[in-house]
């Protein structure tokens, strides 16, 4: 559900008990519309985000720590960091009946406000210093809104306050019977009632308007031609009265263990809903956090494109060369071209720049271009020649086409490393590779002095599995960790990790190569599938590929099982 304003209301309570005289200790730039806040308040970290996202915009606390997914912080990003970090939380706010919070921040420049306004297609965050704003994450100029702009260097204005709508603390029975008899008068039949409550009330989102129908007449998509308007105003002052009290009840809908919706209030029509302990937690349950590999989707999305478009030449070159390799047409034109110019080089007139004449009988003519300068029997070796390159570029391109064929895997496998990644070390070392083969443009990369290791598992019987999770770690683990009788094994067909079981000694039990194949899987391209096949064989009859790049093998002598991915987190205990 959108964020409405009983449940912003709710958040307000709870940052006030939270986050007000915490220090604002770090701030992070996620995406190009997400920010996160570190908070140190009440003895503890708290992880803040703030979402402009047009579709999905929020803002709550999360449980882990948030994550830079942008390799450069935005304009406001800068900004933050120097008028807010540093600075005390002095008060959190919401406008009356409005989807705005407001962030009083102590800063260590002076008194800024934070102000988010999650409202789907318009949301924003905005940085105000002085009633002015200083910079925002959506700008709005003059061409998309004339009456409200959301620019550097000018005055923040709140949203226009809405008319025409009643409060439903103050709701009488005459006011909603009145409502009701106008919508009935202009669209009988085309209306359902909550979308009533909604156009004519202060608060009320089509999530708390359902509530309330179905606490009136047991249907929360009634038709407004079967309401019974002292039915429901009895069920709005019982549903409204401890929102009015500020009496929050924080739930969420679950549906097959995926949770659906969220609220502050009760939600008796939805038969999954259950409370839970804070709005906070509703809500990161909702959306999820951004944390781990998600934390780092902006930072890859330039990877992936460069990745994409380098496979996308290749792919065209290989093709191209394949028609070379079929294709003989071209090359005998040549041979028969220049054996026609011998053949006919006394009925050719000195300037002749063209000849026509069929190779074999009854067949076409073929228009064959002279160079008028030179002689005919130079003609027809400047044939010879052109003929005996593209002959010996035929015996090349079978090794160009491997050459190309190799790259082609190369470029899968940093497709599945930058898929992988969780941290910036591992988005760099894809984007160093790149850099380092030409399929990366632009500056060199910044390093951060740091490699990532392989994951390391022990099973519940002792057994050490080793996982690569890039090429550099497949290197790694094969011809480091792995010793010529360790098993070792691989997603059959598609680029992913490296996996070794060390061999101690004893029997490698089934339930332990389950749990390899199950890593090869996730760690693998094919991770999104159900069922995975992962060839296992002897580190021994494993080899590096001559001239390939790290992490690129040939294996024999394996047996292929079929695995259902699962990430190393499941096995670690």
């Amino acid at each position: 559900m959108p964020l409405d304003v009983f449940a912003l209301s709710a958040l307000v309570d709870e940052f006030l008990d939270v986050l007000v005289g915490g220090r604002v200790q770090d701030s992070v730039c996620i995406d190009s519309d997400t920010l996160g806040l570190e908070i140190y308040a009440n003895h503890r970290r708290q992880y803040l985000l703030l979402s402009a996202d047009a579709q999905r915009p929020r803002v709550h606390l999360v449980g882990d720590k948030l994550r830079r997914g942008l390799e450069r912080p935005t304009p406001l990003g800068l900004l933050i960091r120097s008028q807010v970090e540093g600075g005390k939380i002095a008060h959190v706010s919401q406008p009356p009946w409005e989807r705005v919070l407001q962030f009083d921040i102590d800063g260590p420049e002076g008194l800024v406000s934070l102000i988010i306004e999650p409202m789907e297609r318009r949301s924003n965050v905005l940085l105000v210093k002085g009633g002015i704003i200083l910079d925002c994450v959506r700008r709005v100029g003059p061409e998309d809104n004339r009456v409200r702009l959301s620019l550097p260097a000018h005055q923040y204005v709140p949203p226009p306050p809405q008319t025409g709508k009643i409060s439903p603390f103050m709701l009488v029975q005459d006011e909603l019977n009145s409502l009701f008899e106008q919508a009935r008068q202009e669209a009988p039949s085309k209306r359902k009632a909550h979308q009533v409550l909604t156009s004519g009330l202060l608060g009320i989102s089509p999530l708390l308007a359902k509530e309330i129908l179905y606490c009136a007449a047991g249907d929360s998509n009634a038709d407004i031609r079967n309401v019974d308007t002292e039915a429901l105003m009895r069920a709005l002052v019982q549903v409204m009265d401890p929102l009015k009290r500020r009496q929050w009840t924080p739930g969420v809908v679950e549906e097959d263990g995926v949770t659906t919706d969220f609220s502050a209030y009760h939600l008796t029509w939805q038969p999954g809903w259950h409370t839970v302990g804070s709005i906070n937690e509703a809500m990161a349950m909702f959306f999820g956090a951004p944390v781990g590999e998600e934390a780092y989707e902006a930072a890859k999305l330039p990877v992936r494109e460069a990745i994409r478009a380098a496979h996308l030449r290749l792919e065209t070159k290989l093709a191209s060369l394949r028609r070379s390799l079929t294709d003989d047409a071209e090359r005998e034109t040549l041979r028969q071209s220049g054996e026609l110019i011998l053949a006919y080089q006394y009925a050719i007139r000195p300037g002749q720049a063209e000849l026509r004449a069929p190779y074999e009988v009854e067949a076409s003519d073929l228009v064959i271009a002279l160079e008028p300068s030179l002689t005919p029997v130079e003609n027809a070796l400047r044939y010879f020649e052109r003929y005996s390159r593209a002959k010996r570029a035929l015996e090349d391109i079978p090794g160009l086409i491997a050459e190309v064929e190799s790259e082609i895997a190369y470029l899968q496998q940093m497709a599945a490393d930058i898929d992988l990644a969780a941290s910036w070390p591992d988005i760099e070392e894809v984007q160093t590779n790149l850099h380092a083969s030409g399929y990366w443009q632009g500056r060199p990369i910044r390093r951060t002095g740091s490699k990532t290791a392989p994951l390391r598992v022990v099973t519940p019987d002792g057994f050490i599995i080793w996982i690569g999770r890039n090429s550099r770690q497949n290197e790694q683990v094969t011809f480091d960790k792995g010793g010529p009788v360790d098993l070792w094994l691989h997603a059959r067909g598609v680029a992913g990790a490296h996996v070794i079981v060390k061999n101690d000694g004893r029997r490698i039990p089934d339930a332990v190569l389950e749990t390899a194949a199950s890593l090869a899987a996730y760690y693998s391209a094919g991770r999104q599938e159900g069922k995975v096949m992962v060839d296992v064989t002897e580190r021994r009859h494993v080899r590096k590929i001559k001239g390939g790049r790290p992490g690129m093998v040939t294996y024999r002598n394996e047996v292929t099982r079929t695995a259902s991915p699962r990430p190393a987190s499941d096995f670690v205990r």
